[in-house]
């Protein structure tokens, strides 16, 4: 088919897990979709958050992904920004003549507490270190200089890639990792400890669980059974202690970044105590602070919708329908209407709806619930003829873009595999957008 005959009903802004297995689902159903990604390559978190050595688990996602955007009725265009600040945003893409559209662009804003100093040289987001070391431009071209002591701030699964990132460092000597609750609460599982547990300080960490046993005890928590399951990992594994050791410390939330002569120097903590409640285990601050020294510092705590699409926000969140028209599951897929029906038609899924939830497999479940909810939209409203693939593409480039289309990527994943295997790489990923459009023929 071609870009002339081609049209897509569906604007579907994202390209990760939820947004591809959306449009596969809604392709399948016979409803042509337009892809819209920011990034010139398909895959999103599972391109760009997995860890790199994870390779197995990351082709067999790019064989699915590839499969989704050479897919009939699926048309894609990387390099392409939608945003109220971008030529293509809401107003845009309804112009164009989509009958509904969807936002899959996962959770881009960073989430912060808050404190005094979170700018300083030395302070970072995981998400900006997760980009660097999976080559996601522009991150993978932006220095982050990392000191010998470094705290991480979280217990998720992306605490223990940036650990096992860390322990790679050779100028990496102590991890401290913090939980503003207790051991019972950590969310990473057995298979992301393992790569890291040769480097927990075993001894540290039982002295650390002797310490807050009693506020685990006081909410009816057994700590020996919360501890033997990091345990059983540490002392299973057979990997030499690597040079820089790691250390957890619970019951405690940052409160005041230090500083001196503009570079992070330490961080002072409140000790918790830990409140059973009927939605679950919350700490509470007790009044004791403690100090602690360090030269780089780093916030594992989640994410946030980007504001920059220009959908309404409440917190962290999109604001979706309180009562839906088109539940699946009595869960809400569609922006909360407004008096304007300015945002009719238009559905969240994945991370854009529940920021940092889950990864591939909720994100597609996700993703195939929201085309549902899209699908019987659609069949309540008149039919519409869509838009053309030519007309996409005029649009773009009259509006000073450069779209990346599914045969570019074809010849972007050839070049970068046949530099892989001429540099004996397990692979090759270039770090600039501009690279990436040379090669591919689109920038002179």
């Amino acid at each position: 088919m071609t870009e002339q005959t081609h049209t897509s009903k569906v604007a579907i802004i994202g390209a990760g897990p939820a947004g591809l297995f959306a449009a596969r689902e809604l392709a399948d159903k016979g409803t042509p979709v337009a892809i819209f990604n920011r990034d010139v390559k398909p895959g999103g978190l599972a391109e760009y958050g997995i860890y790199p050595e994870k390779l197995r688990i990351k082709e067999g996602l790019r064989c699915q992904f590839r499969d989704i955007v050479r897919a009939q009725g699926v048309s894609y265009f990387g390099n392409v920004t939608v945003g109220v600040d971008s030529p293509l945003n809401f107003n845009s893409l309804r112009q164009l003549g989509f009958s509904a559209i969807l936002v899959a662009a996962g959770a881009q804003g960073t989430k912060w507490l808050g404190l005094p100093g979170e700018d300083c040289p030395g302070v970072y987001h995981a998400k900006e270190l997760v980009y660097h070391y999976n080559h996601l431009p522009p991150y993978a071209c932006q220095e982050f200089p990392i000191g010998r002591k470094v705290m991480v701030v979280g217990v998720g699964n992306v605490m223990t890639d940036i650990v096992r990132w860390l322990l790679t460092l050779p100028q990496v000597e102590e991890i401290t990792t913090i939980a503003r609750r207790g051991l019972a609460e950590i969310k990473f599982d057995d298979r992301e400890l393992l790569p890291v547990a040769a480097a927990l300080d075993v001894d540290d960490f039982q002295r650390e669980v002797e310490r807050i046993s009693p506020a685990m005890k006081w909410i009816g928590q057994v700590p020996s059974e919360a501890a033997a399951r990091v345990l059983t990992v540490a002392q299973s594994v057979t990997d030499p202690k690597p040079r820089a050791r790691w250390r957890m410390r619970f019951l405690y939330s940052p409160s005041k970044i230090l500083s001196e002569f503009n570079h992070v120097t330490g961080i002072k903590l409140e000790e918790n105590r830990l409140e059973s409640t009927s939605t679950g285990t919350v700490a509470r601050g007790t009044g004791r602070y403690t100090e602690e020294p360090l030269d780089t510092l780093i916030f594992a705590i989640g994410d946030q919708v980007d504001r920059s699409l220009g959908l309404p926000v409440e917190g962290s969140r999109f604001v979706l329908a309180e009562t839906p028209r088109y539940p699946i599951g009595n869960v809400s897929y569609e922006m909360a209407d407004t008096a304007d029906h300015r945002w009719q038609g238009v559905f969240v899924c994945g991370w854009s709806r529940n920021a940092s939830t889950g990864m591939v497999g909720i994100a597609r479940r996700d993703g195939m619930n929201a085309a549902r909810a899209l699908s019987e939209y659609l069949l309540d409203r008149p039919e519409e003829a869509g838009v053309s693939d030519a007309v996409i593409t005029a649009f773009l480039h009259g509006a000073g873009l450069n779209p990346v289309r599914t045969p570019d990527l074809d010849r972007l994943e050839t070049i970068e595999n046949d530099r892989a295997a001429a540099a004996a790489l397990s692979e090759y990923k270039f770090d600039t957008n501009e690279e990436m459009l040379r090669v591919m023929g689109l920038l002179p």
